[in-house]
């Protein structure tokens, strides 16, 4: 089974998921770059994971959940899962 990546994501669950994190960081008023530093996350991987492009890990959907605020939970429910 090939990995899962923006580019076979036919369903496109990574970019639901990337714009319900990038919603809520646009209500808190934060650049990716604060984001991506509050979350110890490097920023042009932050960008990557807004645009659909990179399968978010568990541990990373956590650290922007507390970064953003919110339980992990609420970032899949934005999204649509």
């Amino acid at each position: 089974m090939p990995r899962v990546s923006g580019k076979t994501d036919k369903d496109q669950l990574l970019a639901l998921l990337g714009a319900a994190i990038r919603a809520r960081r646009k209500v808190m008023d934060l650049s990716q770059e604060a984001l991506a530093d509050q979350a110890g996350i490097d920023r042009s991987h932050m960008g990557k994971i807004e645009r659909g492009e990179r399968n978010v890990t568990l541990l990373n959907v956590a650290k922007l959940a507390h970064a953003l605020s919110c339980k992990p939970s609420d970032l899949l429910v934005d999204a649509g899962f």
